[in-house]
């Protein structure tokens, strides 16, 4: 960035007091070689490094570039290395903070700087998936005629949160989770480097492993947590970081969720498969998950609901009544309470005998219709309550089925297109055997034996 007076004077008063700094900060690389993890990233000729000068550029010059990954994984620490390491102009921008205006003046300091005296300009833009379409579509002429190297960074997938034009004219890399070896040798480092703890305070194996656990594979938050639990160790005089003084400094683990972005739907996800497979064990961790990340207790709850319909239906009837009691509760309870709730319904449809008849039954007669498979509503089905009805043919000859015995009355309901269509092929799972045995019969009195089309699941024998 560009740095005026007051930014000026603050990095100044940082590197004559480098402590005044976290310790996020102070370990920051200031080269690609001092980078923790990421090296598939790393190797000879790839998009970084030649955005900080390593090999030719010209025709063949480095290309914009968008960052993605969790947070905590180095995407805004590989920015400042470029930073450091490029003789280029370097602006940063925060899509939190800065809008179309700020764009734009960037954009045009950016050509007055190629123009003018020939320097390349590298714009930094971080949580660019916070911009809307608008101001995305403001970066494109600069990218596309390289006025400025675009180094964006989100933790959202792009796919999503991207337009699709600037995802063209730039380069996805994608960056990985932390290894605990990656997190190891940074926390090592920190320890004894003199711009860390400089070999103040020791971290014993077992704190290390828990601080590598409550971690949850976020760089930023193993510095923070050890800058803390280094701060509590000397207060009290103690030479080495104890498990006991780390766990009362740090409250608890890091949930590797974010429910503004990928993490949100990939547990939801994993949860609603892990029912459908009925793991109550893995579907009671995912559910602990979202719980703990705070996610809302009503989207939890919808999703139980479609899972109840979609992957257990009538195998149990009970299932759906149960998943739309726990989301009346949730609405009524909230958190904490509500977490027993959901955890009372998730338990149930785990458990629950599944079957996708239903979920197919409709796929297949909807996937008909588009097919122009409709056709007209036999004659005596018809509305016939509305004068002239009789004479068009409507309703004439409908038999009430309540006159005849047995309820079933043997005439033609689906229209001729789809007349011999079976859709409902229902299982032999838990409650559906007794539905698979009422539709047999049922398809015997209307004269319906046959099984053309329409659906097809498992039936169990």
């Amino acid at each position: 960035m560009e740095p005026d007076l007051f930014t000026a004077a603050a990095e100044d008063r940082q590197e004559k007091d480098p402590s005044s700094s976290p310790l996020a900060v102070r370990m920051r690389p200031r080269t690609l070689d001092e980078v923790v993890g990421q090296q598939h990233l790393l190797k000879p000729g790839s998009p970084l490094r030649r955005l900080v000068g390593e090999g030719s550029g010209g025709p063949a010059g480095p290309s914009s570039v968008i960052l993605w990954g969790p947070p905590g994984i180095g995407k805004t620490t590989l920015a400042y290395v470029v930073s450091k390491a490029t003789n280029k102009r370097f602006v940063e921008l925060s899509a939190i903070t800065a809008g179309v205006k700020e764009v734009r003046a960037v954009i045009e300091g950016a050509r007055r700087a190629t123009g003018g005296y020939g320097k390349e300009t590298v714009l930094f833009l971080d949580e660019i998936h916070r911009f809307s379409k608008a101001q995305q579509d403001s970066l494109l002429p600069a990218v596309e005629n390289r006025w400025v190297t675009l180094i964006a960074a989100t933790t959202e997938n792009p796919y999503f949160s991207i337009i699709s034009p600037l995802l063209s004219r730039s380069l996805l890399l994608t960056l990985e989770s932390l290894t605990d070896d990656d997190l190891r040798a940074l926390l090592r480092r920190a320890l004894t480097d003199e711009r860390g703890l400089g070999g103040a305070v020791t971290l014993p194996e077992d704190a290390e492993e828990h601080l590598l656990r409550i971690a949850g594979g976020d760089a930023r938050r193993a510095l923070t947590a050890l800058e803390a639990a280094a701060g509590a160790a000397m207060s009290k005089q103690e030479e080495e970081i104890t498990l006991l003084t780390l766990e009362e400094t740090v409250d608890r683990a890091a949930v590797k969720y974010d429910r503004d972005g990928d993490q949100h739907y990939d547990v939801a996800s994993a949860l609603i498969k892990s029912i459908r497979g009925s793991d109550v064990d893995a579907a009671l961790h995912y559910l602990a998950r979202m719980i703990e990340a705070g996610e809302d207790p009503r989207f939890i709850a919808r999703r139980l609901m479609i899972s109840a319909s979609e992957d257990i239906g009538l195998a149990d009837p009970t299932a759906l009544p149960t998943a739309v009691a726990a989301a009346q509760a949730v609405a009524l309870i909230g958190f904490p309470e509500a977490a027993l709730t959901l955890s009372h319904a998730t338990i149930a449809l785990a458990l629950a005998p599944k079957s996708n008849a239903a979920t197919l039954a409709i796929f297949a007669a909807q996937e008909d219709v588009r097919k122009g498979l409709a056709g007209a509503v036999p004659a005596h089905l018809r509305d016939g309550h509305y004068k002239g009805a009789a004479k068009l043919g409507h309703a004439q000859g409908y038999v009430y089925p309540h006159d005849v015995p047995g309820g079933i009355a043997a005439q033609q309901y689906a229209p001729d297109a789809v007349r011999d269509k079976r859709y409902y092929r229902p299982t032999r799972y838990g409650a559906e055997a007794r539905y698979a045995d009422v539709a047999d019969r049922v398809r015997e009195r209307l004269g319906r034996t046959d099984t053309k089309g329409g659906a097809s699941a498992p039936d169990g024998s």
